[in-house]
Parts: C-alpha cells; structure tokens; sequence
C-alpha cells in the first residue's frame, strides 16, 4: 500500500510517510522486474476478454467495466469460480485473529492460470493452520482472486477477500467520480457484492488512499456501509476490511491506530487493517477504542520492514508478540517477501522456518478435521509429477494451487540434525495422488521408533466406527503406523496406535505398554498400479470422544536395537471416514458432455493442432458433489487403440484444450472427465463421462 508524501504531516509521521514512500518506491520498481524464471510467468499477449483463449485470472482496471458487468461476459468469468466453499460455517472467532495480505510481486503471476501453470518452484502457502482471513493483493482498481487461492484457503477454513483500492493521481479520478452522488457510491458498492457473490470469495479489503474534499465523506461512508450490508445480505458471514488511511476529515494521514479520525469508517464495515507504523502502546490504546469489537482492529505488519514496527522479515514475531500483548488482531502484509528476497537455502525451508516464527508467537488458529470424510495427499499444489492412485500419470513440472489438499502442521526445528528422523513434504519422490508425499528418512532413535503430528484436528466421533485408509512406500525393515490422540471429558486423554503391516506379537510387545490401544491393520494391500505402495486400512471406535492429534509413527520390526537403524518411508495419503460414506459415482450415461469453440490449425502435413472448450453437467443431480475432475485424451485411429495421456485437471465444470498436438493419422479424440469424490477416491477412467470428436480432415 503506497504512501504519498505530505507538507502537513507532524514530524514522526512525516518521518514514517518518507521511508515508506522510498520503501514503496522500491518495491513498485522492483515489481516491474521478472518474476522466478518461469515461462508462464510472463504476462500473455493482449487478448479479446469475450474470446476463447487459455483461461486466466485478471483484474478490473476501470470504474467503467466494474459498472458496465463486462466480466460477466468473459470467456474467463465461468473458469474464475471458486469450487470449494467454505468449511467451518463462516463465523469468525471470538479470539484474535491473523489476516495474511499475500501482495507477491504485484499479483497474477503464475497464480493467473487457472487450469494450472508450469513452474513447479511458484509461489505457494501452506501454513493455512495459522491464519483466519486471506487477501489477495494487487494495485489494480479492483483485484478479484483467483479461485485457486480460493479454493485452497476454503478448504482449510480461511475466509479470502479481494481489494478495492484507489491510489495516486488516477486514484482520486476514480474516487471521485465513485463519490459522485449517493447513488454512484451505492451503484459501485452493488456491483463489488455482485462479483464476490458470483465467483465464490468472501469480501473486500477497501484501501481508498487519496486525499478527498470533505464534503465526499459521508458519501464515503455510505459506501462503506452499504458495500458491508449488501455483501452480509448476498454472502453470509462475508467481510468488509477499511484500511487506516484517509481519515473523517479528508486527508490521507495514516493514523496507525483506531482513533476517532478513522472510527467512523470501522463502525460501519466489518474491521480495519490499521498502517504498519504504530508504536508500542498503539495495539492497546486501539483496543480501548474499540470496545467489544477489539478483534476486528487488525494491526499491520510489513513483512519487508518498510516502517514498521520490529522490522519485519526475520524479526516479525517481535511485532506479533506485542500486537498479542494488546489483545487485539494481526495482519500479516507481504509474507512472500520470504520469496521474492530468495531467502536461503531454499524457498521450501525458509517458509517453514518464517511461519515457524508466526506459530511460536500466535498458536494454530485451524483445527482439521472437524468432520467426515477427510482426506490428504499433502500435495501443495505444485510438483514434478502427477500421480492417481500409485499410478503416475504425468511427469511433467506444474503448478495449481486448487489441487492443494489438507496441509500437515509439521513441525520445524531449523536444525536437520536435531531430529533422528528427517520429515519433509517431497516433490521428487514418488507419490501416491498428486504430486507430493510426506518422506521420512534417517535414523530410528535408541527407543527405537519417532513420532511427529500431522494434524491438530478437533473431529467429535458419533456411535459408528471410523475407518481409517493410509498408503505407505516401506523401504526394508521400516514400518509406519497412526498415532491417534483422543480426548473426552469424563474418560480425559487416551492413546491410540494403528500399526503398521508386520508381526502383531512383537508390535504388541513395543508398544502396548506405550499406547492405551495397539490396532494392528484389518487389510493390508498392495496398489494394482504400482505394487511399491502398501495401502492399510484400519477401523476403532471412540463415541463421544474427541480426535485432536493425528501423529505419523516412525519404527522397525528390528527395533529397538543397539545400534543405529535405518530408515525411510513415504506416507502418500491419509483417508479418515465412516462406513455408508463411500462415493456412489453416477454412470458415464448421466452426463452430458459437450465440446464448443472449437478450433483446427494445421502445422505440417504430419499434424494439427486443436483448441477446444469441453464443458460437462449431470443429467439429474448435484455435480457439486464432486470437487474435481481430472482430464484425458486417447488419440484414436482406425488401426489400435490409443494411449491415455493425461491433459490436468478442472475444479468447474468445464476444461479448455490449447493446442493439442494430433499427429496425422488420428481419425478420432476421445477426451474423458475423470470425475473424483470427496474422500479422495477417483471413478476409473473407462467409467468416466467422455467426449468423442472426429478429427477434421485436411
């Protein structure tokens, strides 16, 4: 968020205003540059909104297409949906509060592409589990997210709002002709709620900063308070953010803290996001202002340092300690500083090592699982590779947010060495659905086995038993099993081992004394894809208790041993559900399934290339059901059958094909919906809804 200078200013604020002017001088400069050599990174040529062309997310630039609903003529506006909604209900906590602002290298990058991108190094956010609101940041008029940020907060229970902002000389065009009448300001505010409501987010962060005549205050505040009704009306529990700029009387001065200057725009809106030069007694002082609504006051923190208080960077925790001190909420402004500064060594090991530093200072704010079915791959919506049920199915680099799953709170030491075992989400190793796993390698410590969470859930367990399904890659004598933590107010903490595959006499002797319950495996089997992945499934009941702590157990049938035992395994998925929850998926003749758009080049006599949107719905029922579907294609001739080659994969109900290379001697395409369940679990391809279309002869 810029700040202009002012003659007027007091002089620390003056002082403020300055650095973080020649901060955001910078960082606007710096932003211009290339982002993390990828080639998706790199802006598309300009385009024709209403034609068919690779779907991307993008944002509104004038007041003019925001008023005039353009957008929702867009080829792009159906593909820019989010698909997950929100898990948990959408009330916000009765305790402070973390909101990220994600502001990356100025927004939509390779996070633009919304089938997926190419760069399996782009940017990402795992540590949902510390954090309750999202937003997505750029400088453009109006920054609606993209629905992989959606999707992927959603799913872990973070609310995501976009930006409204106006800023500099264009900026106070903008506000004023917003601030025309009352009747504009409300038109706009309607318009704002529209596109929230349609592509599935949560709210608005408003950062009007300009200086404005003070007779377009109340306008102003109409804005607001009409912006707030409309979206609590359409979008239940939404959120609408002020940021601290402008003040009741018409000047851009950050006052850093809630005070009557900048109150009347936090009493009719949802919370303000406060600037991030406050001093120590601001938090508190803000706090007192607020009254009962103390957790709605947000104090910012510039992850770059640009003025702000502890610095930043590596020194955030120290802002986060005081603001916690004050009793109110945090907001989080930058934090892919981490990898747009290319900390070291990596991008992967610093970001565990800075939200380590969030954890240490805030505590989780996410509990999962909270309910049933539930399930992980640990995947982070980038990789090497995809795989579907052991089997890979592409080994080419990608990125897509929307595949991420439920993320692990591993815990990090920052010290490799200070842990027997290393624990680690893995890109490269093979994994059992998409593209990542959790590995396990090292050596078994003296007691002969380790221990580490995997999710902090809060799962309150009715009278059926839960099943629990976990896929493993052993190597010799390791063995990997669940630690389950349950708890109950009348029976308190109990300890529950499922093992793992392996000898139940000596399973029992290890740890019977070690665990309330030791559950060795009701089935063990080996993946008809690949026999490399043990899959074990295991049931317990616990009415009326708790599950709060899932724990991956490390040992070996040789354990304990005087001496130092190796070890390595991958976890590929953790499946928790109950019986009668198994997805029943409609037959392939349920579907109707439809190509359009489509479009045929020539690019030799030995092949064409072909562009074609494929959309798909049920005949009858509620595809929402089903929250992705994964894309193939068999190229047929009239001499064989042709191969399935994986194409990636649709949130929506629709998948746009660029440029399929079909090599002479194809008569047909047959392009299948591979549609997959909640639990994880995917309907075989041959049973899928599929799409059959004659190649175009020369």
């Amino acid at each position: 968020m810029l700040i202009p200078f002012l003659s007027y200013l007091n002089r620390q604020t003056l002082i403020f205003s300055i650095l973080n002017l020649l901060y955001s001088i910078l960082n606007c400069l710096l932003s211009l540059l290339p982002t993390m050599n990828s080639s998706a990174s790199a802006d598309p040529p300009p385009f024709d909104p209403s034609r068919p062309a690779v779907p991307v997310s993008y944002p509104i630039k004038t007041l003019a297409d925001l008023e005039s609903r353009s957008y929702f003529d867009s080829f792009h506006f159906p593909f820019n949906k989010s698909s997950v909604a929100l898990r948990n209900g959408r009330c916000l906590a009765d305790r402070p509060r973390m909101l990220v602002c994600h502001d990356m290298a100025g927004g939509y990058t390779d996070d633009k592409w919304v089938q997926g991108g190419s760069n399996p190094e782009a940017y990402a956010i795992w540590h949902w589990y510390l954090m309750d609101v999202f937003v997505y940041f750029s400088h453009d008029l109006v920054t609606l997210p993209p629905p992989c940020w959606t999707n992927a907060a959603h799913k872990h229970g973070v609310k995501v709002l976009g930006t409204f902002i106006t800023e500099w000389d264009e900026g106070r065009v903008n506000a004023n002709k917003l601030l025309a009448t009352m009747e504009s300001a409300r038109m706009y505010a309607e318009r704002l709620t529209e596109l929230a409501s349609a592509l599935g987010f949560d709210g608005w962060l408003l950062n009007m900063e300009v200086k404005l005549d003070v007779e377009k205050i109340p306008i102003l505040t109409e804005f607001v308070s009409h912006l707030t009704k409309t979206m609590h009306d359409l979008v239940p529990g939404s959120l609408v953010i002020w940021y601290d700029s402008i003040t009741v009387d018409g000047n851009l001065i950050w006052q850093n803290q809630l005070n009557q200057k900048n109150k009347p725009f936090f009493d009719v809106s949802d919370g303000i996001f406060l600037n991030y030069s406050w001093l120590e007694d601001y938090p508190k002082s803000s706090a007192a202002v607020a009254g009962n609504r103390k957790f709605d006051v947000y104090v910012g923190i510039d992850i770059f340092g640009r003025g702000t208080y502890g610095g930043g960077q590596w020194n955030t925790n120290v802002a986060l300690d005081v603001i916690k001190r004050g009793n109110v909420s945090a907001a989080l402004f930058a934090p892919g500083w981490v990898y747009e500064t290319k900390q070291p060594p990596d991008f992967e090991t610093a970001q565990n090592r800075w939200w380590s530093l969030v954890e240490k200072s805030w505590g989780i704010m996410q509990n999962y699982p909270l309910e049933l079915p539930f399930c992980s791959n640990f995947d982070q919506g980038r990789g090497q590779h995809v795989a579907i049920d052991g089997g890979q199915v592409s080994s080419a680099p990608w990125n897509n947010l929307s595949s991420q799953s439920f993320q692990p709170c591993l815990n990090f030491s920052g010290d490799p060495s200070s842990d027997s075992i290393q624990v680690l989400v893995d890109f490269k190793e093979a994994s059992y659905s998409g593209g990542g796993n959790i590995t396990f390698k090292g050596t078994l410590p003296e007691v002969g086995y380790f221990s580490t969470k995997l999710f902090h859930g809060g799962l309150l367990l009715g009278d059926l038993p839960v099943h629990f399904t976990y896929s493993a890659k052993l190597d010799g004598n390791s063995l990997i099993g669940l630690s389950l933590e349950f708890s109950s107010a009348v029976e308190g903490k109990i300890s529950v081992l499922l093992a793992s595959r392996g000898n139940t006499l000596l399973t029992m002797t290890q740890f019977s004394s070690k665990f309330n319950k030791v559950i060795m495996p009701r089935q063990v089997m080996l993946s008809e894809t690949d026999p490399g992945w043990v899959i074990l499934e295991s049931s317990i009941s616990m009415n009326g208790f708790t599950l709060t702590e899932i724990h991956a157990l490390c040992y070996s049938e040789s354990s304990p041993s005087p001496n130092p035992t190796q070890y390595f395994a991958i976890l590929g998925h953790v499946r928790v559900k109950t019986p009668g929850q198994n997805v029943v998926f409609p037959p392939s003749t349920s579907w109707l399934v439809e190509g359009q758009d489509i479009e045929w080049t020539s690019v030799s006599q030995k092949s064409k290339t072909l562009s074609v949107k494929i959309s798909w719905r049920l005949k009858d029922g509620n595809a929402s059901l089903f929250p992705k579907y994964n894309i193939f294609v068999e190229k047929l001739s009239n001499q064989d059958v042709g191969k399935q080659e994986y194409l990636g994969v649709a949130q929506v109900e629709a998948f746009y094909v660029f440029n399929l290379v079909v090599p002479c001697g194809t008569s047909n395409l047959k392009f299948s919906i591979q549609v997959c369940g909640v639990d994880g679990t995917s309907q075989p391809v041959n049973d899928s809804p599929s799409f059959h279309l004659p190649v175009e002869r020369s």
